[in-house]
């Protein structure tokens, strides 16, 4: 058994996705063989971390203002919303360039197998975005997997309930079935986004 300190920074590291306790362990020794710089910078980025990076108060992303830079720009489309289960798909899109609208982060999808994930998900705040009188259209732009199927057909449905005029619409199929949207290719991407139904 390790001391407490080492102990303690494997099993911080263990929460982490795809990180075992071998990785874990790994991390905390390349720590303490490097000495103390590194460990201290890791620390120090944690702190500002923590310290400076807050979720918009309109799309949910996280940022370090608040409106998000995409939420405070005027030129962007406001009549339309992009809506993505995690911030790393915001950078994704953003990347090709092809999208000038808003966004909207879930921070998840609905899973089959925990229906109690709805109380986390940011449902409630896209309803009431998306009943303001600019907004014209919300783009589902969720995986094509079983989640992100279940999700879109919920949130497509909840909307019609709330707004049956707006336009809703999924991004084209030329993302494969159980693919991840952080790993598509830009063309992909690009060709689903403007040819979404």
């Amino acid at each position: 058994m390790y001391s407490s300190p080492i102990q303690n920074l494997i099993s911080a590291f263990t929460r982490l996705p795809s990180v075992g306790e071998r990785t874990a362990e790994r991390y905390v020794f390349y720590l303490l063989k490097a000495g103390k710089k590194p460990a201290a910078e890791l620390a120090l980025a944690l702190k500002n971390l923590i310290s400076q990076v807050k979720s918009c108060e309109i799309c949910w992303d996280f940022s370090d203002t608040s409106p998000c830079a995409i939420c405070a720009d005027k030129k962007r489309d406001q009549t339309v919303i992009c809506v993505v289960a995690d911030s790393q798909d915001v950078q994704v899109i953003e990347e090709i360039g092809a999208y000038q609208g808003l966004y909207h982060i879930l921070r998840g999808v609905i899973k089959a197998q925990d229906l109690d994930i709805l109380n986390f998900l940011k449902v409630k705040e896209l309803l009431k975005r998306a009943q303001e009188p600019g907004v014209k259209e919300i783009i589902l732009a969720l995986n094509p997997d079983l989640d992100g199927e279940n999700t879109a057909m919920f949130l497509e449905k909840k909307l019609k309930e709330k707004k049956p005029q707006i336009k809703i619409t999924r991004l084209a199929r030329g993302l494969p079935m159980g693919a991840d949207l952080q790993y598509a290719d830009e063309i992909t991407l690009g060709s689903a986004l403007k040819n979404r139904n």
